[in-house]
């Protein structure tokens, strides 16, 4: 797994039991979960699920009611100001000024970052030409389309050059060239970094993301590789028979729900997602001369409605 892989030292966040009250309903209920460099993980659950929530306390915007954040080695709740400086934040509305041109808007949140002016005409050059804001540096935030907007937002977050980015619904109103583009803008940044996005959209998560965190009634149901929770929810298999038995013979092999028939000797096998009968039909499938025998993976949207629908919260 990827945790093995990386070195102790390349943690970038750890969330330790991270709780959030609102009246009596705890809309974060003990979360935990580490960020390494290069990751980009991927928050998903329902609406109400404490997502937002949760993303706004390791942001430092809302504080727990329990718990422990740190960011870069340094706790967020008693080094706050220490701690941001590793850390950059896009919520869903990007904090923009529509008076402002773009430069404007990016040398105003440079030094809100704290950066002197030398470093902030460095940081704004750089940062541009990194986010393709350069030809548009001199219009007005308010006269950009909603992708730029997404562009200056992303921009403005690492400005100070942070290891952490957290990035709520970053592609949300997108058009799809838009959302293409701004993805691989995301994908560029986290080469460096590590990047925490927060989205809706099933299909983003699974073109982008290395991991993922499934969140429901502000519990986490799945935290792992995007790879393995794919591979581990396999529920079919398609084989492909020259000599393929009758029908009802395949339907008979233990683990097997239901089989369709594909054509030319083609099927697919439906199976629990822990009882693929592959070795079964290796052993077995001698006389029927297995020509093919290819796992088919279930959906991100299909393991999603699984894990979020049918697991039992206590």
């Amino acid at each position: 797994m990827r945790v093995e892989k990386i070195m102790i030292d390349e943690i970038l966040v750890q969330v330790e039991r991270l709780t959030r009250c609102y009246g009596d309903t705890r809309v974060v209920d003990g979360v935990s979960f580490s960020l390494f460099r290069g990751q980009i993980l991927g928050f998903l659950g329902p609406n109400g699920a404490g997502k937002s929530t949760t993303l706004r306390m390791l942001a430092g915007v809302l504080a727990p009611d329990a718990g422990r954040i740190m960011i870069g080695g340094v706790d967020l709740l008693d080094q706050p100001a220490q701690a941001k400086q590793s850390l950059g934040y896009l919520p869903e509305q990007p904090p923009l000024y529509g008076e402002l041109t773009v430069d404007e808007q990016l040398y105003y949140s440079a030094r809100l970052h704290g950066l002197s002016r030398a470093a902030s005409h460095r940081a704004v050059t750089r940062i541009k030409q990194r986010c393709g804001l350069t030809e548009v540096s001199r219009r007005l935030i308010g006269h950009l389309s909603k992708g730029y907007h997404q562009r200056v937002g992303i921009a403005q977050a690492v400005l100070h050059d942070p290891s952490v980015i957290v990035l709520d619904e970053p592609t949300v109103g997108l058009d799809p060239i838009q959302s293409r583009e701004i993805r691989e803008l995301i994908r560029e940044l986290s080469q460096e970094r590590g990047v925490i996005l927060s989205s809706h959209l099933l299909t983003e998560v699974q073109a982008l993301c290395t991991d993922v965190q499934m969140m429901r009634a502000g519990r986490l149901v799945y935290a792992g590789s995007l790879t393995d929770l794919e591979c581990q929810r396999s529920i079919c298999l398609r084989i492909g028979l020259k000599k393929p038995p009758p029908l009802a013979r395949l339907k008979q092999l233990p683990g097997v729900d239901q089989v369709d028939e594909l054509g030319n000797g083609y099927f697919r096998l439906h199976h629990a997602a822990d009882t693929a009968p592959t070795k079964l039909l290796i052993e077995q499938a001698s006389g029927w001369e297995l020509q093919e025998l290819t796992p088919e993976c279930a959906s991100l949207e299909q393991i999603f409605v699984e894990l979020i629908l049918k697991t039992d919260i206590k």
